[in-house]
């Protein structure tokens, strides 16, 4: 049985991140990816904004890491040279309902601290977005995009630059807690049994699953997964926008909102549609043609002159839910042995956005589980 410092289960970005954090602090740290490569779920399949903190309640966890990983995250990409844009966004209302969800959310954004929000009227945000059809909006300049598939790379180049590793086609199919070193049994063409005394669970859509299978670990500490499936769709030819444009917030999501990649292409997503896949295996990552009747109906409540026939079928990504269709949007769960009782181990559950933007604080915050104080 061979010995190692910490394990992290899961190559996404934020598994890269904390298992980047450990291994900057001396510890032999390796990765354990089920898949072929890294961050090929919810790390690659979303709209690889950079958030600023609007929308998630005070003192959440998510308005909290939003915050500050915000700004690690665009320093981590300015001294690594990872592609990246502060091109901001305009979150638009329309309609008196509208509008005071508007105004909640600015105040929203203030509580949590982000201090560079500008009120728009109709006029000042056609201005700037001349094809922008809105009674009024809010204009956050520290909304950005990022590559994030170069942003994993440069995260692995960290972790391996550290001593660190990551294991491909390595699955975990147990770990038994307790004592002194946790058991983890990895199968794949080599399977193997890894004693460490740090096991953190950053497996993403199936950290509950992996939970489930940590003897030791209570079953009522283990919650219950819930998927949103979100697609996506292209828009054929040239956009009339230069910056990011999001409805107010709908249930489950952010609304079907207007992104660009970093080559200029416009991209409209994510709607939500409940699934209940048994396995990765299971996910169906195809784009039904027949969503996007819905898709022009809600682009077009801010964008009235979008084309027929200029959407074209994208990609989809699924998100990590805590809660179900109808239910309170779910804070991230850090779950420690403060929560658990289990010394050396750490859950991270329902990570879904502002995950990509918070993965450097969510990292420090893993490593406050591990070593309080």
């Amino acid at each position: 049985m061979d010995r190692v410092d910490a394990v992290v289960i899961g190559a996404g970005v934020v598994g890269l991140a904390v298992a980047r954090a450990l291994a900057k602090r001396g510890l032999e740290t390796i990765v354990l990816e089920r898949a072929d490569a890294i961050g090929t779920e919810t790390s690659s399949r979303n709209s690889e904004v950079i958030h600023a903190g609007l929308y998630y309640p005070t003192g959440s966890l998510k308005a909290r890491l939003c915050v500050q990983g915000r700004e690690q995250l665009y320093a981590l990409c300015e001294s690594h040279g990872v592609e990246h844009r502060r091109c901001g966004k305009l979150l638009v209302a329309s309609g008196d309902a509208q509008r005071r969800k508007l105004a909640q959310i600015e105040a929203q954004a203030h509580a949590n601290g982000v201090a560079d929000l500008q009120r728009l009227s109709a006029a000042q945000a056609r201005a700037l977005e001349p094809a922008l059809v809105a009674d009024e909006a809010l204009w956050s300049p520290s909304t950005g995009i990022v590559d994030s598939h170069g942003l994993m790379l440069a995260l692995q180049g960290d972790l391996e630059a550290a001593g660190g590793a990551v294991a491909l086609r390595s699955p975990v199919q147990a770990v038994r807690c307790g004592g002194p070193l946790h058991e983890v049994d990895v199968g794949g063409e080599s399977p193997t049994t890894l004693a460490t005394p740090l096991v953190v669970n950053a497996a993403g859509l199936w950290a509950p699953s992996v939970a489930a299978c940590m003897h030791g670990l209570d079953a009522h500490h283990v919650p219950r997964a819930h998927y949103a499936k979100g697609s996506y769709y292209a828009l054929a030819g040239r956009s009339p926008f230069t910056r990011l444009v999001y409805p107010v917030p709908e249930d489950g999501g952010l609304g079907v909102h207007l992104t660009l990649d970093l080559a200029g292409q416009a991209r409209f997503g994510p709607d939500v549609e409940w699934i209940a896949p048994a396995s990765p295996q299971a996910i169906d990552y195809r784009v039904d043609p027949a969503r996007a009747e819905a898709f022009y109906a809600a682009i077009r409540g801010y964008w009235p002159e979008l084309p027929d026939g200029a959407l074209q079928p994208s990609y989809s990504g699924v998100r990590p839910k805590l809660r179900g269709a109808g239910e309170p949007t779910s804070d991230f769960v850090l779950q420690g042995p403060r929560e658990h009782g289990v010394p050396g181990l750490v859950n991270l559950f329902g990570i879904e956005s502002p995950g990509l933007t918070a993965s450097l604080a969510i990292a420090d915050a893993v490593v406050s589980q591990l070593w309080p104080g």
